[in-house]
């Protein structure tokens, strides 16, 4: 008998047991003594099922790597051999070691653990190959309006300190041989911390030793839609409290630029100000975001001239504009109702995230073995926090109809 059959076999074991005892129960709960002896057999089976199973794994193991050839063939001219010039995560011998305990069934060999020293976790697990995190940024970022556009840095402490001017020395004009004013810059700090957002993903034991199954394709497109959704909500409305402080905070993130006359529509006027709000040399790099329903309603808007405020992308992969400005659109951004903030427009290279250390990986053995699945956690530490909130202006609604 197979081991999936063997799997098979000890799953429906394992529901009749269950069944047996829900279905034997007295009416205090508990079993006779007949039935418990039956119940004890029938459990007995599923563990026998299960010695099995693992006995067959390790035989499996074993002919694997009887069967494995002693050398490796000879693919190029003697003397050309290539060697991994790369060290740490980046180093190939890190990332096979990291994708061989992620399907192993069995612990750590030597080698194996050696080769990952380099990335152990202070938390326990693996911080992933530089490559597969790097992908992960990448798919983090797309479609991702705050960090694609946002100053985005790597740190190895808990906190980062960042000073920022908060009022700008000027000159004056001074009489002959009259004294110069102090005009000192006043300087604040901002401080950049890291809150942890982390996921799971279980995988079917028989899926994992597929090896036709794409297991760091399906990771990188499974955390960082998770990871990614979850880091762009906290960058727009988070409050700071275990998650980044959000560009649509009340303290700390942009200033209202613009108060609408109604609490549920925007009118091209409206959109004028907000524009001339944002200080000139923060325009230079600005861009508008809102969600999909205001899109709507914004691109309806026209000038004293009659023409539209919003433009068409002039070339295929452009951004349309909007007054000469790309606009972006996020599912995270309010609507058009009393009191919120549906329109940002701004410079986002001032929304500062910092990114601690790397992504830490954690494979779970024991979590879900009952189910015949094992868990994949996958954890990162970000934060993210508008350090100069005259940047980017937000368009807020009427508080009330």
């Amino acid at each position: 008998m197979t081991i999936n059959e063997l799997r098979i076999k000890r799953a429906k074991a394992w529901e009749a047991t269950k069944a047996f005892l829900d279905s034997h129960r007295n009416t205090d709960g508990v079993l006779s003594a007949e039935d418990d002896a039956t119940y004890t057999r029938m459990e007995q089976e599923v563990a026998d099922l299960g010695k099995e199973i693992a006995r067959l794994e390790r035989q499996e193991a074993v002919d694997r790597e009887m069967n494995a050839p002693t050398s490796q063939p000879l693919t190029q001219k003697p003397g050309n051999a290539k060697t991994d010039t790369k060290t740490g995560r980046a180093a190939d011998a890190y990332k096979d070691a990291f994708w061989n305990v992620t399907r192993s069934k069995e612990p750590v060999s030597y080698e194996v653990r050696n080769a990952l020293q380099v990335g152990v976790d202070t938390e326990g697990g693996y911080l992933v190959p530089d490559e597969f995190e790097h992908t992960l940024v990448q798919a983090l970022g797309h479609k991702r309006i705050v960090r694609d556009h946002a100053y985005v840095f790597q740190t190895n402490s808990g906190s980062h300190k960042i000073p920022v001017v908060t009022n700008k020395g000027s000159a004056a004009w001074v009489d002959e041989e009259g004294g110069i004013p102090e005009g000192d810059d006043t300087f604040g700090q901002q401080t950049i911390g890291a809150h942890k957002v982390g996921t799971i993903i279980k995988v079917s034991e028989e899926l994992l030793n597929d090896s036709a199954f794409d297991l760091e394709g399906y990771f990188t497109s499974e955390f960082s839609r998770r990871i990614g959704n979850k880091e762009e909500d906290a960058f727009f409305n988070g409050d700071g409290v275990g998650k980044p402080l959000g560009l649509l905070a009340d303290k700390g993130g942009a200033e209202i630029g613009v108060t609408a006359a109604s609490a549920t529509t925007i009118t091209a006027d409206e959109i004028m100000n907000l524009f001339y709000d944002l200080e000139a040399p923060y325009r230079e790099n600005a861009i508008w975001v809102f969600n999909d329903a205001t899109m709507g309603a914004i691109r309806k808007l026209k000038g004293n001239d009659g023409q539209y405020l919003w433009q068409k992308a002039l070339h295929e992969g452009d951004h349309e504009t909007l007054l000469g400005k790309p606009v972006f659109t996020s599912p995270f951004m309010p609507e058009m109702k009393a009191g919120l903030k549906p329109v940002l427009f701004g410079d986002f290279n001032f929304y500062w995230i910092g990114d601690r250390q790397g992504v830490t990986f954690k494979r779970l053995n024991e979590r879900y073995a009952d189910t015949g699945q094992i868990g994949f956690m996958a954890t990162k530490r970000v934060d993210g926090k508008l350090v100069l909130p005259e940047a980017i202006k937000a368009l807020q609604m009427k508080a009330s109809a």
